[in-house]
């Protein structure tokens, strides 16, 4: 058609050639002044993406301005949570020694009561039958000792005035003997009817607080009974009991060169957390730790007391042990710096040039906002403190 091409040979297509290509020029022909509006408008399109891939490429190429900080050995005090079951310093079952009706509850349910306070009262009347059995039995035996004394002491003097022989006397000797031990039998049946007796009064055998009474007045109670009468727990001091893992153990052990004893003594105070995530008033102390794992968790048990005066724990009660560790020589790098990928932990070093490169790193423990390195670094490394999501390795780094 005669018309000149957009790029004829020989022609540089360069951006500014295009800008400057003017259609009607070209294209005397075209008169479509729609057509002559799209290409300009192709032509601003491709002027705007040219301008954004070289604002890319400058933005790409500069520095970017990261929080980084050295590692350096420090000392820090951990501090480990455990789950904890609560349980009263004394905490007893109260069942029957003796067997009969149910004739008295002196407590209610929840009440304290005090070492010796009765509790129940069950019916006596065998009980108080079997006394009198025995010291009547005992009344017997006593008299046929007498009896026997006498006789000792006639044939004693008959033996002596040669009227009788000595066969005799030993012989009375022999029922003396007899008649004294059948005393003594007697004085212990008659001791056993009156403990017997005094079982029927229940006694509280420590200070505290009563539990669920599941028997009423009239039911039977027995020694073969598997639920007790009632429960009392001494909660002016408790226990707190938790498992801790065998490498925390051994990391406990190690802490001292003393004895696990000394070592315990040596340790600093707990805090127990109670459900509600509030500290308990009082700080505790550990005192002691099981003489055997568990083969079924390789846990072991230990247990921490606390002082209760008020009495705001009770038996049942759980919560979370905060048991402090102080270690030394150790680095510690923030969470914000730490990226997890595929349940790996990586962190962005800087090298001499401060471009980035991601390093594996292996943790063991926290403390605050930041995690307890146990490898992957090395004091005076220098590492990306902040945002390690939005940090890509090899970028330059401005400091």
């Amino acid at each position: 058609m005669g018309n000149k091409s957009l790029s004829q040979p020989g022609d540089e297509f360069t951006f500014a050639s295009i800008k400057r290509y003017n259609p009607v020029k070209h294209f005397p022909s075209l008169k479509n002044y729609t057509l002559t509006a799209l290409l300009f408008l192709i032509l601003i399109s491709l002027a705007g993406c040219t301008s954004s891939a070289e604002t890319q490429t400058e933005q790409a190429a500069a520095p970017q301005k990261r929080s980084v900080i050295t590692l350096q050995d420090s000392s820090v005090t951990l501090h480990k949570e455990y789950p904890a079951r609560i349980e009263g310093k004394v905490n007893v079952d109260i069942r029957p020694q003796a067997e009969g009706y149910l004739e008295k509850i002196y407590i209610e349910e929840g009440a304290f009561v005090k070492a010796g306070q009765p509790l129940f009262k069950i019916a006596d009347a065998p009980y108080r039958e079997a006394l009198h059995t025995a010291q009547a039995n005992l009344g017997a035996a006593q008299a046929d000792l007498k009896k026997a004394s006498l006789e000792v002491e006639k044939f004693r003097e008959l033996s002596q005035s040669h009227v009788t022989s000595e066969f005799q006397l030993k012989t009375a000797n022999a029922a003396y003997e007899t008649a004294k031990a059948n005393v003594a039998l007697q004085e212990a049946a008659v001791a056993t009817a009156r403990i017997n007796l005094g079982f029927t009064l229940v006694k509280a055998p420590v200070s505290g607080f009563i539990g669920r009474i599941p028997k009423r007045i009239g039911n039977l109670a027995s020694k073969g009974d598997t639920e007790p009468m009632t429960t009392l727990s001494d909660i002016s001091q408790v226990y707190a009991y938790f498992s801790m893992t065998e490498q925390d153990f051994l990391q406990l052990s190690r802490q001292s060169d003393q004895s696990l004893t000394k070592t315990l003594t040596q340790l600093p105070a707990v805090q127990l957390i109670l459900a509600d995530g509030k500290p308990f008033e009082h700080s505790g102390k550990v005192q002691m730790v099981d003489g055997k794992f568990d083969t079924g968790t390789s846990s072991i048990s230990v247990r921490a007391a606390f002082a209760n005066p008020r009495n705001l724990l009770r038996s049942g009660n759980t919560g979370r042990i905060i048991l402090p560790e102080t270690r030394e020589n150790v680095m510690l790098i923030p969470v914000q710096g730490v990226t997890d990928i595929q349940d790996k932990l990586y962190v962005f070093r800087l090298n001499k040039e401060n471009r980035t490169e991601r390093v594996a790193i292996t943790v063991n423990g926290k403390s605050g906002d930041n995690y307890v390195l146990e490898k992957g670094l090395n004091p005076g490394d220098r590492i990306i403190a902040k945002d390690a999501a939005l940090v890509t390795e090899g970028e330059q780094v401005a400091q």
